[in-house]
């Protein structure tokens, strides 16, 4: 069993109250979980830009993720390679949400507009484009599947995620 530092769970715990405090309220969608995704073809994550990805969110009904990184940034590296090239992250990032991938040196506006400080950053929002969270730093591939989960099934509006891990 893979044992996190105090500081993962203050991440997590960050995450946790600006889910419960965004006060969005959507309609209850029906997970499917990322063990049950196996038998679907993995590829890399389907990327948009900004100004697409939110346009495709609101048309397709679909949450979306925002990837804030830099060039020079060695966690985004390891974000990429360690989390999100994972065939079970891309698979259920490519079902279940539109993804946008923003470079913050080459699109300060965007990165501002979201107030990222630190790399790499990742943002999710509603199907309307309205933010529900943020989730800074690195973060390894099955705790981000949980995350995943835990926001495209709604279950923020009804628990904490320290809840949702333990109700699983």
């Amino acid at each position: 069993m893979k044992r996190y530092s105090g500081k993962w769970f203050a991440v997590i715990g960050v995450a946790v109250l600006a889910l419960i405090s965004s006060g969005v309220f959507l309609c209850t969608c029906e997970s499917k979980k990322p063990s049950e995704q196996t038998d679907e073809i993995a590829g890399p994550i389907k990327w948009y830009t900004y100004d697409e990805g939110v346009a495709l969110g609101k048309s397709q009904g679909k949450k979306i993720y925002i990837y804030f990184w830099a060039d020079w940034c060695t966690f985004c590296e390891k974000m990429e390679k360690e989390t999100l090239s994972k065939p079970l992250v891309s698979s259920y990032l490519n079902k279940n949400f539109i993804s946008i991938k923003v470079n913050s040196d080459k699109e300060k506006e965007t990165a501002s507009q979201y107030f990222v400080r630190g790399f790499p950053t990742s943002w999710f929002l509603t199907e309307d484009g309205e933010k529900i969270s943020n989730l800074p730093g690195y973060v390894p591939p099955d705790m981000f599947l949980q995350v995943l989960e835990f926001l495209y099934s709604d279950s923020y509006k009804k628990m904490s995620f320290g809840d949702y891990i333990k109700s699983k």
